[in-house]
């Protein structure tokens, strides 16, 4: 075939430099046209990608999304993101549909096949909002003028008489008229856009900004939905992986004899890895307690008890882990003599687990020298990475598919299921699925770090704030930034060694800096006599954040005395380019020494909203889970060892624990869209310990703040 021409590939023809980051589209264009049949194909260039050419600026080089339309009429959107409970695939179909003009149900999403879709860092961040629903917008928006040029040119009329709706291009009497199908039958057109096509500006949304239903919500509310959980393969087996009794003892003998000589039993051994594989989970689970190993321990480790001094006594500014990334302005020392009243206090956070309603699992199977993996995690292209790497294969030898996955939470991004089934396949030669048990989730996963939190902060008796001192240790930056107006500011944070293995979370460590903010907030406000909210608005400068603020006030009727035995408390917060106020009402039981959330109201603005509905269910979602983290979950562990890898020992909110939900959403069609399925749980933590105070004047400055409940003096 010929090099695509510059028409073919919609460029601005100007732009000669984009022929030199070109080289590889007549290759692109075979393998798209190879996966999805004949038709249309409108791909979309990332600018954010860029290579420096010789003859000018910055040159997109990645294909962030691509939609195919078929001669069956068929809309297919192929993109990396993961749909892991957020949604998103009903989100993506709708903004589709709008740019289309066609039904959401005529709208098929392809989402994270490493064969069949562009490449994708991962579903995290918030980021698959913000970044890859204006990229199909773009996508979607270019291939309606394709339709529009294709339906001008066959039915021989002007292209400004056409319009595009319900899966149709018409004339204005509805002659000619051609269905998607039509004008794409027996058409292998490509075209590489720019991300400079315009789109309908969000005042003029007829789907996006509705509630549309769940895609495929039938199924998942019978039951016929498939998870990774549910994946099975002709002839598959089942594998149980020998693990180490403590973290970092090394294995120093195994005897495997008595496993090998079950019948039924394949026993696969790579140094240090020991695995077994048998015709059901059973009996790989029985097999693999006949494997007699002995194992070295390493020196005594930290413990719970001794965590959040050793946090504080190893950590270290600069740049590497979580250290670095503060501001200095002002003198602390000056706004620390400006002030009326002070605090200075330590907040610390626990580690806790991340508990997915499905924990690891992974199939693998391969054929010839290539290896299939189907596995619940956020990086289906890092996690290919990892098996390639860990196989000694290249990475086109490897295809990762992500079925829908009972949640991640952001403790999905690796997944050591997938290389442990890959591994044992390739010794067996058949498919082996090896699923972590729920204590084995609890103790090999990675948590959400610690930390230690300290906060040194001053305020005028006239609600000024003079200085603002705030230092996290181990957990990181998310959430740093101060969104109060204070002249004197230093924010920093210290990377520490930790005892546990660490990762992401939802919200990463905005939940504890909010926390230790708004409680220290609340603290001030008390010191100085002025009422919490009046406080707040005496020093916020940002509009949006004081507007969910208002909602949050508005919503709840701060300002009204709380019954005896009750508290109020509020606190807001920004992460992520969204905004969120909470406002809650604690009940206390000094004789029980028990406290409950009686009310939680949450306002929340995220820019354009995309599905009302949904946005609520991910607000409440993020609050109901936010509770756990802050009133009693928490990893305990010694000497190495997990000693609550279970439910029965690790506690998590359960129905008794819910309380009144109010949801207040800020529509802001005047704004971006941002994510939504981190920043609402920041709120409800330090709105809860404000109530608390409040109630029995006690300030709980760790997190979990009642894991034993409440004694009052």
């Amino acid at each position: 075939m010929n090099a695509p021409t510059l028409d073919e590939l919609a460029i601005d023809p100007e732009r000669y430099e984009l022929l030199d980051a070109l080289f590889n589209a007549e290759a692109t264009r075979r393998d798209f046209f190879r996966i999805a049949g004949a038709g249309v194909i409108v791909a979309l260039f990332l600018e954010t990608e860029v290579v420096a050419q010789p003859k000018g600026g910055p040159v997109p080089r990645e294909i962030g999304a691509w939609i195919h339309i078929g001669e069956d009429n068929a809309i297919t959107v192929y993109s990396g993101k993961v749909e892991i409970g957020q949604n998103i695939r009903t989100s993506l179909a709708q903004v589709v549909a709008e740019e289309l003009h066609s039904p959401v149900k005529s709208i098929r999403m392809v989402m994270a096949d490493t064969a069949m879709v562009p490449f994708d860092a991962g579903t995290f961040g918030s980021r698959t909002t913000p970044a890859m629903m204006p990229q199909l917008r773009r996508a979607a928006a270019a291939a309606r003028e394709v339709l529009l040029d294709l339906a001008a040119g066959k039915g021989k009329t002007e292209r400004d008489k056409l319009t595009v709706a319900d899966g149709k291009v018409a004339g204005p009497d509805g002659k000619p008229s051609f269905t998607f199908g039509q004008l794409t039958k027996g058409q292998k057109v490509m075209k590489v856009i720019p991300a400079t096509v315009a789109t309908t500006p969000a005042n003029k949304w007829t789907v996006v900004g509705t509630s549309v239903p769940k895609v495929d919500g039938r199924a998942f509310v019978t039951g016929t939905h498939q998870y990774g959980s549910d994946v099975r393969r002709k002839g598959m087996l089942f594998g149980k992986v020998l693990r180490a009794p403590a973290f970092g003892a090394k294995l120093t003998s195994v005897d495997v004899k008595a496993a090998e000589a079950k019948p039924g039993l394949t026993v696969v051994r790579t140094g240090d890895f020991v695995g077994v594989v048998g015709p059901t989970e059973y009996e790989a689970m029985k097999g693999l307690a006949l494997v007699k190993a002995e194992w070295a321990n390493p020196p005594k480790q930290v413990g719970a008890k001794e965590l959040f001094k050793h946090l504080k006594e190893t950590g270290r500014a600069g740049k590497g882990g979580f250290g670095g990334g503060g501001v200095a302005q002002g003198s602390i020392e000056m706004g620390i003599k400006a002030a009326d009243k002070t605090v200075k206090e330590t907040y610390t956070l626990a580690y806790i687990a991340h508990v997915p309603l499905e924990p690891r699992v992974a199939v693998a199977e391969w054929e010839g020298d290539k290896v299939t993996v189907w596995t619940g995690t956020q990086r289906p292209f890092g996690v290919r990475g990892d098996v390639a790497n860990a196989l000694g294969v290249t990475q086109d030898k490897v295809r990762v598919i992500v079925p829908d996955m009972g949640s991640g939470y952001g403790g999905k991004h690796n997944v050591d299921a997938a290389i442990e089934a890959a591994r044992l396949a390739k010794a067996t030669g058949k498919p082996v699925r090896v699923a972590f048990t729920r204590e084995e989730e609890f103790t090999w996963a990675y948590f959400r770090p610690a930390a230690v939190i300290e906060v040194n902060a001053g305020a005028k008796k006239d609600g000024t704030l003079t200085a603002w001192e705030f230092a996290n240790y181990n957990a990181g930056g998310s959430g740093l930034r101060m969104p109060y107006a204070v002249a004197n500011v230093k924010t920093n944070t210290y990377s520490s060694q930790t005892p546990l293995r660490q990762g992401a979370y939802r919200a990463l460590a905005s939940t504890g800096n909010n926390f230790a903010r708004e409680s220290v907030m609340d603290e001030l406000a008390h010191a100085i006599g002025m009422d919490p909210l009046e406080f707040r608005f005496k020093n916020l400068k940002d509009a949006r954040l004081k507007a969910v603020l208002e909602a949050a006030a508005k919503q709840f009727g701060w300002g009204k005395k709380p019954d005896a035995g009750r508290g109020f408390g509020l606190a807001c917060g920004t992460e992520k380019g969204s905004f969120v106020a909470t406002c809650a009402e604690i009940a206390f039981d000094k004789a029980k020494k028990d406290v409950r959330v009686i009310r939680a109201v949450t306002a929340f603005e995220c820019g354009a909203i995309l599905n009302p509905d949904h946005l609520k269910n991910q607000v409440e979602g993020c609050v109901m889970m936010g509770l756990g983290g802050a009133l009693f979950e928490q990893i305990d562990f010694a000497d190495g060892k997990i000693l609550n890898p279970d439910f029965a020992n690790y506690p998590l909110p359960r129905f008794r624990d819910t309380p009144i939900l109010e949801t207040v959403l800020l529509d802001r069609k005047d704004l971006d869209s941002a994510g939504a399925g981190e920043t609402p749980i920041i709120g409800i933590a330090p709105a809860v310990g404000n109530a608390i105070f409040a109630a029995t004047g006690v300030r709980l400055r760790s997190m979990p703040m009642i894991p034993n409940g409440l004694e009052v003096k």
